[in-house]
């Protein structure tokens, strides 16, 4: 979370996002208190045996979780990649430019393709 910089329109760019989506395997009080300390609205479903599920007064916010599948399409795709997938770079560096090499290739695939 400390290398995010999300660009603002005016001003320097943000270190925190406003809101963070994650599946219900991140939906425990401890994630979700780190969240709200450091400012920042969880979008996590409750689990099933959690008492909160079932309190009127949690709200969910269906639309904007609904939004985290074009994170999670994004990252099938680069998985297509197999050398990304079995991380074949155990350096960082050459493992971030395989990553931008892998999503300049989706991108072409997406602008030059028959269907379109």
């Amino acid at each position: 979370m400390d290398s995010i910089a999300i660009p603002q329109r005016v001003g320097p760019p943000r270190k925190r996002p406003g809101r963070l989506a994650g599946d219900k395997g991140y939906s425990c009080h401890r994630v979700r208190d780190w969240l709200r300390r450091h400012g920042i609205k969880p979008l996590i479903p409750h689990k099933d045996n959690e008492l909160a599920r079932h309190d009127g007064r949690v709200k969910f916010d269906k639309q904007g979780y609904k939004r985290r599948s074009i994170i999670e399409q994004a990252i099938g795709w680069l998985k297509e990649c197999r050398r990304i997938g079995t991380r074949f770079e155990k350096l960082a560096i050459n493992f971030l430019a395989m990553m931008k090499l892998a999503m300049i290739q989706r991108c072409l695939r997406i602008a030059f393709s028959d269907r379109a």
